[in-house]
């Protein structure tokens, strides 16, 4: 899939070496067809990188994709330049008169905070309500997921004893939800986190679903059974290296981190991790694409309620 991005997003410049499609906005207005419009609502500290782990997700459908970038007006970013969300970042407040064929809403290292004291909790609750009558279908992403189930459907979220910290074993619940066409009986996924969701606070609610779950990491994928939700506790869309970054960083910084599970070989950090998830990853967003936004947008962009 073509993926539309502004001229000189720094991504491109990556994307194009693993060769991935990326059509510049200036080649983009030569094709007389409607994109879908996905808005990115990217919570995360290092925004260059979760830009690069995304659009990598977005590139493996035959659909093209135009792409909006947001950030909190409500928080202060300190790990991505001010030039580069000046240059390629919007606000909600510039996109909320739009509307959007699917939004993603990233993860965010807040969990050691509850829901109400995250300083852009306001702003990204407005933007949640928002998306019930401006959005076909939202994908939540790890802190998003939890966040977005506490907000629609009061599910809280639990402190783990241990960080969930590396590669587990899923397994699919309801082989017929067309979220995980394709997948295979066991696939593995990424996780990094402090905090749970659990399934005796879901299975009650008629409105949810789950569709995934580990034996080790718990809940994966839940989804609304509308499709205007959905939320995965995971981290799919990781590169091969950003484990091993988190493990870095947090050693450098002398906290008490485990080695992440199942990824380096051996356990031992000296050695490159393999990627086990791309292919159920790429799977995940492509379904999300397919069934959840395409197959149910409609033609003309306004008629979204």
């Amino acid at each position: 899939m073509p993926i539309k991005v502004r001229d000189g997003l720094p991504a491109i410049l990556q994307l194009q070496e693993e060769n991935i499609f990326v059509m510049s906005e200036s080649y983009a207005i030569h094709q007389d067809i409607r994109p879908l419009k996905i808005l990115l609502l990217n919570l995360m500290p290092e925004k260059t990188k979760t830009e690069l782990h995304i659009l990598r997700r977005l590139s493996n459908s035959p659909i093209q994709v135009e792409l909006d970038l947001i950030h909190p007006a409500t928080h202060e970013a300190k790990n991505t330049a001010k030039e580069h969300l000046e240059t390629f970042y919007k606000t909600f407040d510039d996109v909320r008169a739009n509307k959007y064929d699917g939004l993603i809403i990233t993860g965010a290292p807040v969990e050691h905070l509850q829901f109400e004291e995250v300083d852009y909790w306001d702003e990204l609750t407005g933007i949640m309500e928002w998306s019930l009558h401006n959005v076909t279908s939202t994908l939540h992403i790890c802190w998003a997921a939890q966040a977005g189930l506490y907000y629609h459907y009061g599910v809280n979220k639990h402190p783990i004893e241990a960080k969930q910290f590396g590669v587990f074993s899923h397994t699919i619940a309801n082989k017929n939800c067309p979220l995980v066409r394709g997948f295979d009986d066991e696939f593995m996924a990424p996780h990094s986190r402090h905090t749970t969701v659990l399934p005796e606070d879901i299975i009650d609610i008629g409105e949810l679903e789950i569709i995934s779950t580990s034996k080790d990491a718990g809940i994966y994928i839940v989804v609304s059974k509308n499709g205007k939700h959905v939320f995965v506790t995971g981290h799919s869309e990781y590169d091969v290296l950003t484990l091993k970054e988190e493990y870095d960083r947090d050693k450098a910084k002398g906290l008490n981190i485990r080695i992440p599970k199942n990824y380096f070989p051996n356990d031992d950090p000296a050695q490159t991790p393999l990627t086990l998830w791309s292919s159920h990853s790429n799977l995940l967003f492509t379904n999300w694409i397919n069934y959840y936004i395409y197959q149910k947008t409609p033609f003309r962009i306004e008629e979204i309620e």
